[in-house]
Formats: structure tokens, sequence, C-alpha cells
């Protein structure tokens, strides 16, 4: 993979700008600063949020821009364990949710369906920064957190400063999920077809911690993270609607599920595809083996100032916790653009 471009020359010149920006020696730099930065936090806080109490954890100056950051499954809040600091440290307020279904973050009333679907976690995020009175943010994130990063700027662009999203636009529909991939692309995607059955939802209820410690192997496979790194995450595990909300997740992307009627109106929207405006940059590890686009088949899909970046050194699917200094460079970047 490489830096993508259009035939834009101001565009061409915006990524040459940033490309020149994002320096080795300055991510070298950031390394050797950050060797004594302990790569774990402290208890969440809890704040109610839409139909959420959810579990967060801040670092940085209450008045400095925001930064809000989104994780992925099977990953919890720790994949920003060492980033979190570094942008603290560079004057932002970084705030760092559980996803619903993940760490303490916790449904407010039993009756409320445990929903998965990618509208619901986009309204998550913007339930969050209205909770916390923050007008608008710069958003990051990989995985479910880049889709859902996208989401909100896409669909709420005044209150998105400027968007880092690993794998770039990830916005989909049930639509377009319809149509079968080649055999190889399905292949990737096991896990998916598992969970659509009964069997697959028993699975990965009795087998959770085994089953995401081989995801983390799959989408990562040059990271040698150790027996003490997973286990932090995996008690984000333990939340009590962990496995319905990850089976509903993919069940709903299949048309296995339904939604809720409330978020009709922003799926029609998001089944469109609607455009980026925003200030992005997009990233992209060199040894990435979850499933992910190419970065030339979402390029144009981003109109305001963009980049893209290949992170080398067998950099996999958790870029923020395999590449921290270069997800936070990014992060600082885009702010300036």
């Amino acid at each position: 993979m490489s830096n993508t471009e259009d035939q834009d020359p101001n565009r061409r010149q915006v990524l040459s700008a940033t490309t020149l920006a994002f320096t080795f020696a300055a991510v070298a730099s950031q390394a050797r600063a950050a060797a004594a930065i302990p790569a774990a936090f402290g208890a969440p806080k809890q704040i109610d949020a839409g139909v959420l109490s959810i579990g967060y954890v801040e670092m940085g100056p209450t008045d400095g821009p925001a930064v809000l950051l989104l994780h992925g499954w099977p990953y919890d809040i720790h994949a920003f364990a060492e980033v979190a600091p570094r942008l603290a440290a560079a004057g932002y307020r970084v705030i760092v949710p559980h996803l619903r279904g993940h760490g303490t973050t916790r449904f407010r009333a039993t009756e409320t369906p445990r929903n998965g679907q990618q509208a619901a976690l986009a309204m998550d995020g913007i339930a969050l920064l209205d909770a916390l009175g923050v007008a608008h943010a710069i958003v990051a994130g990989f995985d479910w957190g880049a889709r859902t990063a996208d989401i909100m700027a896409a669909l709420w662009p005044e209150r998105c400063k400027a968007l880092v999203s690993v794998s770039g636009y990830l916005i989909g529909s049930q639509q377009a999920n319809r149509a079968p991939l080649p055999p190889k692309a399905e292949l990737a995607w096991w896990y998916q077809f598992y969970f659509a059955t009964d069997r697959g939802r028993d699975g990965y209820a009795a087998n959770t911690e085994a089953f995401n410690r081989l995801i983390w192997t799959l989408a990562s496979p040059r990271w040698a993270f150790d027996d003490a790194t997973f286990a932090r995450t995996a008690k984000s595990f333990a939340n009590p609607d962990h496995v319905d909300i990850v089976v509903h997740n993919y069940r709903w992307r299949l048309g296995l599920a339904d939604g809720e009627t409330q978020y009709d109106a922003l799926e029609a929207k998001l089944a469109a595809a609607p455009p980026i405006t925003i200030p992005a940059i997009t990233m992209e590890g060199d040894a990435n083996g979850a499933p992910h686009p190419d970065p030339a088949s979402y390029a144009k899909k981003f109109t305001g100032k963009y980049a893209h970046r290949l992170i080398t050194g067998g950099v996999g699917h958790n870029l923020p916790q395999e590449a921290p200094a270069a997800f936070a460079q990014a992060v600082i970047d885009v702010d300036k653009l």
C-alpha cells in the first residue's frame, strides 16, 4: 500500500506537506520521551450519556482541545494507553471511552435493546460529547472505533474538528453487505459467519478470551504482545452485554438481525456513503491481518484536507497500541491541517 492522491494539485500539496511533517525522527524522539510512560490507566470514571452509563478515562488539561479516542473489537481503552499520555502532554484533553458492551460501560435500563449497529455506536459518541459538555472534538479510532469516528465526522461535522481513521472509510450498510465477496475475502470474515449461528454465539460466550486472543494473533501477526497485555484488556470482555453486542453487530451487518427504528433515518444517510469533509488522516499498518480496504478505494471519500500514512515495521490491526507514537503524531498533525 502507498500514500493515496487524486488529480487535484491543491490536494497533492496538502499530502506532501503532511508527509514531510511526519518524520521518523519525530517518532523516534517521541518513543524516547515515552520510555517512562506507564501503559495503563487508573479506574475509569462513569457518566450517564444517552442510553448508557459510559466508563471512560480522561487525561490532560480540561480546557485543552478535546480528542475522543475510540477502540474496536476485541480491544478496549488500553489500546490507547501509550497514545493518551502523549496527547495529554501536548496539551489535549483526551477522552477514552469503553464502547457499549465493553469494560465498565453499562446500559441504564434493562429493557434497552443490546444493539450493536453502527448508528447506535455513533450516537453513543455524540451522547458522550454532550454529557461532557464538549462542543467539538478531534475523533480518532480503529476497527469499530474507526467506523464510529467516520460516521460522527460524516453526519455531524460541526461536532468533529478533524478525524484520524485506521483503515480509512469504513462506513457500510446492510444493502452493501448483501453483495457476495470473492472467496478469499469471504474467508477473512470467518468470524462474522460463525456469529451468524447459534453455535457461534454459544461458542463465543463459552470461549470469549480464547477467541479474542486468536483474533489478536490473526489481526496482528507480527505483534509480540505478552500475556499481561492481553489479560489487562480481557477484563473488559466480562461486561454482561459483551456477547450480545458483538453478535448483534455482525448479524446486523448481514441483515440477519434488526436494528432499532430510531436509527433508520441515520442508516439511510449512511447507506448513501456520505463524504467526509473535515480534515482527515487515514492510516494503515503494513502487517494488518484483518479485513481492510485498499487506501486507493476510499481516498476520494475524503473531500477536505487529507493524507494517508502507511506505518511500516510489522504493524498490525491494533495500530494505536502497536505504533502509539505514530498514531499520536497523526492526531497532532491532523489538528494542523
